[in-house]
């Protein structure tokens, strides 16, 4: 981590946006009430880019069967519908 600085709440609030300028460059600062440390400004990791998707990339890796377009049975429909018919006990 880089520099540490010690501000008072009054001082924080008053120069907020120049204390978060020095956190993005890598200081941290401790914001604190009267001697007593209570919080901390710090550089956050970089979100990372999300990947380009290639679209495709897949195509002839696998195939779908007919089968995949048939209706579910009524019992599997239930369950992922969450109905409270596919939760109950069957009699037998």
């Amino acid at each position: 981590m880089g520099v540490r600085k010690v501000v008072t709440i009054h001082d924080a609030k008053t120069n907020l946006s120049r204390y978060i300028k020095e956190a993005e460059a890598g200081a941290e600062i401790v914001i604190a009430r009267g001697k007593t440390p209570v919080a901390r400004l710090s550089p956050v990791d970089p979100v990372p880019e999300k990947p380009v998707r290639n679209f495709g990339a897949l195509k002839g890796m696998f195939s779908i069967d007919e089968r995949f377009f048939d209706p579910l049975p009524p019992e599997e429909l239930a369950a992922w519908e969450g109905k409270p018919e596919f939760w109950e006990e069957k009699p037998e």
